[in-house]
């Protein structure tokens, strides 16, 4: 529902030609209900759709010639199904040596790899659940980011076999490159494993975790939230200037960023009540005009009018079935100061088989023919 998609919209993005594949009737995602409802338009920009029946000869047959002379395959299926369907790595490799094929998988190789996992599955059993929420109460991350970090894994070893395989370093040949959910998330908690190495503790949940800082909080201004942060000594003795906070600024028990995180209970509270009355927008002006880093808390919608992000951040896109325009985050990225820019809208279902098919060499009628059989759409 996102990972391979993922993976497929960021090589889209990027200036590949992709195909995605639906069956016929459509991605079940274009129709999702509730928090799920915004998969199909995030993730499907830059592609063509065609429907195939991958069960029927007619589909099979169209696939095949599809992968024939395609560079990369990715797929997101259940351990084992395409296989069972003739389209697993050694199916496809005899077809098409140097395709490059991915797979988006739960789990990589080892007892797990033919479970089935999801998103929420692998922040659970991988550390991320319990690293998000106060103890006692494992809370997923507000985002798929499970899913969308194995899809960018994935992306990577796509381009590192492209680069091996045309560079003749492989003599031409393709590569089977695997992503996974629980691996990902695993790599994502590094950071708190280390941390248990180094200190010898159990690693707090970040509800309750010890702060690095003195200052790394969420602040209630008058009117909002706001995230404060100061990191080093240079960014306190501007903090303190720019909020003309008499004494704090040549304390000698606050010279040092370890002396402040010792001295929280002291700094906090008075900051809490400093910044109560102020509003939030005079806040971040001078936060700002000290240098330092802050944010506002704000919902997912709010960022359609983030100033920053209407320059060259946002794009906007059709919704196949109602026709409506909505706005989406492009491409995190920018190449020689240019972001990836929309090449094509969201398809419709099966937009692109009728041409996609005529590009493989079949006619009006063979297409027809295969319409009424049931194997494409």
């Amino acid at each position: 529902m996102v990972m391979g998609p993922t993976t497929g919209m960021i090589l889209a993005d990027l200036g590949a030609t992709v195909v995605k594949i639906e069956p016929v009737g459509g991605d079940k995602t274009r129709s999702l209900p509730g928090s799920g409802s915004g998969y199909f338009a995030m993730f499907n920009r830059n592609k063509q759709s065609i429907c195939l029946d991958l069960k029927s000869d007619e589909g099979k047959e169209v696939v095949q010639k599809l992968l024939a002379d395609a560079d990369v395959v990715i797929e997101n299926f259940r351990p084992g199904a395409l296989d069972k369907l003739g389209f697993g790595y050694d199916d496809v490799k005899k077809l098409n040596p140097s395709i490059v094929y991915q797979s988006s998988k739960g789990f990589l190789s080892g007892p797990y790899e033919n479970r089935t996992a999801l998103d929420e599955v692998a922040q659970m059993m991988g550390g991320l659940a319990y690293m998000t929420g106060p103890s006692g109460k494992p809370l997923r991350a507000g985002s798929s980011i499970i899913d969308i970090t194995g899809g960018m894994f994935g992306v990577i070893g796509i381009l590192a076999a492209l680069y091996n395989r045309d560079a003749g370093k492989r003599s031409g040949d393709g590569a089977f490159v695997t992503s996974s959910l629980y691996e990902t998330t695993a790599f994502l908690v590094g950071q708190h494993i280390a941390q248990h190495a180094v200190t010898g503790k159990p690693v707090p949940p970040m509800p309750e975790r010890i702060s690095a800082w003195a200052v790394y909080d969420v602040f209630s201004a008058f009117d909002a939230q706001v995230f404060v942060g100061v990191v080093s000594d240079g960014q306190w003795v501007s903090f303190c200037s720019e909020f003309n906070i008499p004494g704090w600024e040549d304390d000698p028990e606050f010279a040092t960023n370890t002396d402040r995180v010792a001295k929280r209970d002291i700094i906090i509270p008075r900051l809490r009540s400093l910044f109560a009355h102020m509003q939030s927008a005079d806040l971040m002006v001078k936060l700002g005009r000290a240098g330092l880093p802050y944010a506002p808390i704000r919902k997912p919608e709010e960022l359609l009018n983030d100033e920053h992000l209407i320059v060259h951040g946002l794009q906007e896109l059709t919704l196949p079935d109602t026709g409506a325009r909505i706005s989406l985050p492009k491409l995190p990225l920018e190449m020689n100061g240019a972001r990836a820019e929309l090449r094509s809208d969201l398809p419709s279902t099966g937009a692109n088989t009728v041409s996609i098919m005529k590009s493989l060499g079949y006619g009006d009628e063979d297409i027809k023919q295969m319409r009424l059989a049931g194997g494409v759409l």
